[in-house]
């Protein structure tokens, strides 16, 4: 997924009502955006370098949206509005082995009880419903955790998951890693224990796991490599 323009240095100071993060620039206090709304638990320490996009749009009350914290030496891409540009750029791009031929992606597609999923993949052979979940959370070295955070949509996605595996459709559980420093994925439970319960019951099911962590550049976010999911 290329950007439009090179991300903007600089060092966190404080997040507050959910959407709104304050940073300090070189000559400047900015307020940006911050689109996730989990508790980016281990990532909202003061002082910690942070990316900033910066958008065109004169309409926008915000100019600036937090992308990337680094702590250490790891990049955390925290922009969930960015997740299924990635997963989508590496559909694209072929670079998900487990859907080969992909004829034809489509984004939001209705399905189950008021529910929209991230992707519905046509290919030659078949349909697959693909939903997109970011992970930020590392709490032991090199193993990535999910949720951060109670939640009860993601427990719903999984549901509805389970009930088109069920019924023959290829259902998929895409986790995007937005880290550099994690070869391994496992389901936060001590979090959500209820959303560790639907994904068990929904891999019972049928429903496929898949986890794959990310590469940073100044300019790029893209997928890296498939990881190792540390099913309990």
């Amino acid at each position: 997924m290329t950007l439009n323009k090179r991300f903007i240095n600089g060092v966190f100071i404080k997040r507050y009502k959910r959407f709104f993060a304050d940073i300090q620039l070189d000559n400047e206090i900015a307020t940006a955006h911050c689109a996730n709304t989990g508790s980016m638990m281990g990532l909202l320490n003061e002082g910690n370098k942070v990316y900033l996009s910066e958008s065109d749009n004169p309409k926008r009350k915000l100019k600036y949206t937090l992308e990337v914290i680094k702590t250490g030496k790891a990049n955390i891409g925290v922009n969930t509005h960015r997740t299924n540009r990635i997963a989508e750029s590496a559909l694209q791009e072929k670079k998900l082995k487990f859907i080969p031929g992909i004829k034809e992606i489509k984004r939001e597609v209705k399905y189950g009880e008021n529910s929209k999923i991230d992707f519905l993949i046509s290919t030659n052979k078949e349909q697959a419903y693909i939903e997109v979940k970011n992970v930020t959370l590392c709490r032991n070295s090199g193993i990535a955790e999910f949720p951060d955070a109670v939640t009860s949509r993601g427990t719903k996605h999984l549901h509805e998951l389970g009930k088109l595996s069920k019924k023959g459709i290829r259902a998929i559980m895409l986790y995007i890693i937005q880290r550099d420093d994690c070869d391994k994925f496992k389901i936060a439970e001590d979090i959500d224990p209820v959303y560790a319960k639907a994904l068990k019951e929904a891999i019972k099911h049928g429903v496929e796991i898949f986890c794959y962590n990310c590469k940073f550049t100044r300019e790029d976010i893209t997928i890296d490599r498939k990881i190792k999911f540390l099913d309990a």
